[in-house]
């Protein structure tokens, strides 16, 4: 039986028509994330056919590839060589080490955050990318919804003094989501990409970074933005609320403005993502939300890890 696909929701955004052959997409890793967004986000098309997954345990990926007809691949080469494009939903380190791969391999790539476990595994994935002339998009599911896009094109000609904000849940006290890397690491790694991301885009460039506390328990980040604002966010993956809390809010002479992302559906961001994925490899030409993204979030986390 085929399992339910990701379309549209109510209020998302509008995704062009689609045109031509769907680009084939090989899937890396057969976790819970694998399963719930990749593998159905991408058999939806019609931008996009899963083409085949390939895991560690091949029961896993024959688990997630069978309801969409995908093929199960033996090893990582041969799913390079079934496809055009590859997305990971596996730990870190695995990402950083089978993307280098996949570029070097001439395809496209759809990556999680963090971009790998440390600067410098991050840095070889955005150079592979680069030498190899390939795409690549970053999976930074907020950037996708239509209401992270409103507040970001309000930010944009809002004159920021100051900023607070907050990336929050309990999700490492147990759970498909309590993985090995995520407890040894804890929510700087995780979740950071996320707020130092929107911080970023919103408030202006993060020239610095410090933070303080225990980013397995709660960490305190304070950025110093090129535009001479000063930011916070506070994060924390071990905090037992009834949901996910992520609040942004901007302080300035014209007053305030506050995303919360409490009463989005993350449903919709998942079309926008997989027709923007599609449309970058079939023109060439990747988003703002590519590789050296990636890697510019990396620079910050390890700028925060070190202060």
């Amino acid at each position: 039986m085929t399992a339910p696909s990701p379309g549209p929701a109510a209020g998302a955004p509008a995704v062009p028509a689609w045109s031509g052959p769907p680009v084939e997409v090989g899937l890396i890793g057969a976790g819970p994330w694998a399963r719930t967004m990749h593998a159905r986000m991408l058999a939806a098309g019609p931008q996009t056919r899963l083409a085949a997954v390939w895991a560690r345990r091949p029961a896993a990926a024959r688990e997630v590839a069978e309801p969409y007809g995908a093929a199960v691949a033996g090893t990582p080469q041969e799913l390079f060589e079934r496809c055009e494009a590859v997305a990971f939903a596996v730990p870190p380190a695995v990402q950083a080490e089978l993307a280098v791969r996949a570029a070097r391999a001439g395809r496209a790539l759809l990556l999680d955050k963090p971009l790998g476990p440390d600067l410098a595994s991050a840095r070889a994935v955005a150079d592979a990318v680069a030498s190899a002339g390939v795409v690549s998009q970053m999976v930074l599911t907020k950037r996708y919804h239509p209401a992270t896009r409103e507040f970001l094109r309000r930010a944009a000609g809002l004159e920021v003094t100051g900023a607070r904000s907050c990336y929050l849940h309990g999700a490492f006290l147990g759970g498909e989501s309590a993985t090995g890397w995520r407890l040894e690491r804890g929510a700087l790694l995780d979740l950071g990409p996320h707020l130092l991301d929107l911080l970023d885009a919103a408030v202006g460039p993060v020239t610095a970074v410090r933070a303080t506390g225990d980013p397995r328990r709660w960490v305190e980040l304070t950025c110093e933005h090129g535009n001479g604002a000063v930011s916070q966010a506070s994060l924390s993956g071990t905090v037992p609320l009834p949901g996910a809390r992520t609040r942004i809010e901007l302080f300035g002479p014209a007053g305030e403005l506050v995303f919360d992302t409490a009463g989005i559906d993350h449903e919709e961001c998942w079309p926008v993502l997989r027709a923007e994925f599609a449309a970058a490899v079939r023109s060439g030409r990747a988003g703002e939300l590519d590789a050296a993204r990636g890697l510019r979030l990396q620079e910050l986390i390890e700028a925060a890890t070190a202060s």
